[in-house]
């Protein structure tokens, strides 16, 4: 029985043998394999690591990404230039970057960009320390020099590309946004601004022709309203001198216009001879002193009648025209309708002052005589403007009230730009004198979600933080922040809505649209 055993026995030992040689095998294979993939992503990661280069001069920003800085080490350096008047690309011109370690340094011009904006540089730092890069810029629109102070140039790669790591920005709640996206749209970044914000009244303004900017052309006869051959329609502009229509007392048993334009007519002309012939015959005595004045008496008064109907009237009847040039505001009248002498037929408008009427409650009454400004907003486009861009200003405020109304008003002067509209509403924000300093950001720059407000901080021109503040009060323009950012903050001031479209979602790429 035994001997029938020891070939198996043989058999199991030759097997475990075996596994334990394919698994010591296996296991060297795998932690070569491990050993080579981290190499390879530590290399790929180091290589991948680049240095973010961000400065600001007075009309141009500054965006570079450039790789780790050594000696004897090719170094590119991906340059974006924005103007800062209206964030769009430098679209040519010459740009010199210069390192400088100590008293040494290189530098290298290229005439014109990669594409719109973008200026690619390859330098190679001869001595290792900490310095500086200038890019010299010279355009059509001038020059400008932008510096970024401490610049590190190591004397090994490795050393380079670690210390790049640890510069490396987190973009934890963060969203990317491109140069090359924020050149194509309105876009614009700034600090939010301490400066003076009173107290401020909002209020709804109802817009109405100032006093001086229309007339009400009335009938100065009876008779039938005869409109001219063109169309006189609201809204239709007129000349100064222009005949609107006439009125016409032709048929009328009483009261008729032409018969006594007529009369005055006839009368006129009879003193007239009447007088003429008197003073060829005083002149032979043939007619006395007292005569002849007598009858220059009766042609003084019969023409003075009849200029003053020859003025405004014809045989066919009163012509009504346009003192001034503007437009038909509004038409009482209809072609063929009887009016009465006094009867108001049309009124004429220029268009170019209006007047904001609007009442406040009587809790502002202490601050009113405080009120030195005002913003206006257009409710059918949602365009703000201050008083001073429509050359406007606060013309009177009520001191009482009266018993059908308990509220204060305020009346506001401003020149129509086209934007406003006689008749309709806008919203006024009435600002107040005031010394006390707040942290204001542009309204453009505010964000809100389900009741909570949000702005997008700059972490680089490329990466922008979503970041809740708490607001305070408006002007229309302007949002007082209470607490959320500082004035240190660069925030995103135009097409914030762009970048929380972007962040939304949530596939932008950081590079893309670069050119490496």
């Amino acid at each position: 029985m035994s001997i029938l055993m020891k070939p198996v026995r043989n058999i199991n030992i030759k097997k475990r043998k075996m596994k334990k040689i394919l698994y010591i095998i296996s296991l060297a294979v795998i932690l070569f394999g491990c050993k080579e993939t981290v190499q390879q992503t530590d290399d790929a990661h180091a290589h991948n690591t680049k240095l973010q280069l961000i400065e600001y001069s007075g009309t141009m920003e500054l965006f570079a990404e450039a790789d780790p800085f050594s000696v004897g080490q090719n170094s590119s350096i991906l340059a974006h230039f924005t103007w800062i008047e209206n964030f769009k690309p430098l679209e040519n011109g010459d740009v010199t970057v210069t390192l400088i370690i100590g008293s040494k340094g290189i530098k290298q011009t290229i005439s014109k960009p990669v594409v719109a904006g973008i200026y690619k540089f390859e330098i190679q730092p001869l001595v290792s320390g900490t310095g500086r890069i200038i890019f010299d810029i010279n355009s059509v629109q001038g020059k400008t020099q932008i510096t970024v102070n401490n610049i590190t140039v190591y004397d090994d790669k490795h050393d380079a590309e670690h210390a790049a790591e640890g510069l490396v920005i987190s973009e934890t709640n963060s969203t990317a946004f491109t140069k090359e996206q924020s050149w194509k749209i309105d876009f614009a970044t700034g600090h939010p601004k301490v400066e003076p914000f009173g107290q401020v009244i909002k209020t709804t303004a109802k817009v109405q022709s100032a006093q001086e900017d229309e007339i009400i052309i009335s009938a100065k006869t009876n008779g039938i309203v005869l409109l001219s051959a063109e169309n006189i329609l609201e809204g239709k502009r007129v000349s100064n001198g222009q005949v609107l229509f006439s009125i016409s007392g032709s048929g009328l048993a009483n009261n008729n216009s032409s018969v006594r334009f007529l009369e005055a007519q006839n009368n006129f002309e009879k003193a007239k001879s009447d007088y003429e012939r008197s003073a060829e015959l005083a002149k032979d005595k043939i007619v006395s002193e007292k005569d002849l004045q007598i009858a220059k008496h009766k042609y003084d008064n019969a023409k003075v009648i009849y200029d003053n109907l020859n003025k405004h009237f014809n045989q066919s009847g009163q012509s009504v025209t346009s003192p001034m040039n503007g437009y038909i505001k509004q038409l009482f009248v209809q072609n063929g309708q009887y009016i009465e002498d006094g009867q108001a037929i049309v009124i004429i408008s220029q268009n170019k002052t209006l007047l904001l009427k609007t009442e406040v409650q009587q809790k502002f009454a202490p601050i009113l005589d405080k009120i030195n400004s005002a913003n206006i907003r257009n409710i059918h486009d949602n365009q703000t403007y201050t008083l001073e861009q429509v050359n406007g200003q606060i013309v009177a405020f009520g001191r009482t009230t009266n018993n059908d109304n308990y509220l204060i008003p305020i009346s506001l002067q401003i020149e129509n730009n086209g934007a406003f509209v006689s008749g309709g509403f806008v919203e006024l924000y009435l600002k107040t004198i005031t010394n006390t300093q707040a942290l204001t950001i542009p309204n453009t720059a505010l964000l809100e979600e389900q009741g909570i407000y949000f702005v997008f901080v700059q972490v680089t021109p490329e990466l922008f933080e979503k970041r809740e503040v708490k607001v305070g009060a408006t002007d229309g323009l302007k949002t007082q922040i209470v607490k959320g950012i500082t004035s240190q903050d660069r925030i995103v001031i135009e097409g914030a809505i762009l970048v929380k479209l972007a962040q939304a979602t949530g596939t932008l790429d950081a590079h893309s649209g670069h050119n490496h």
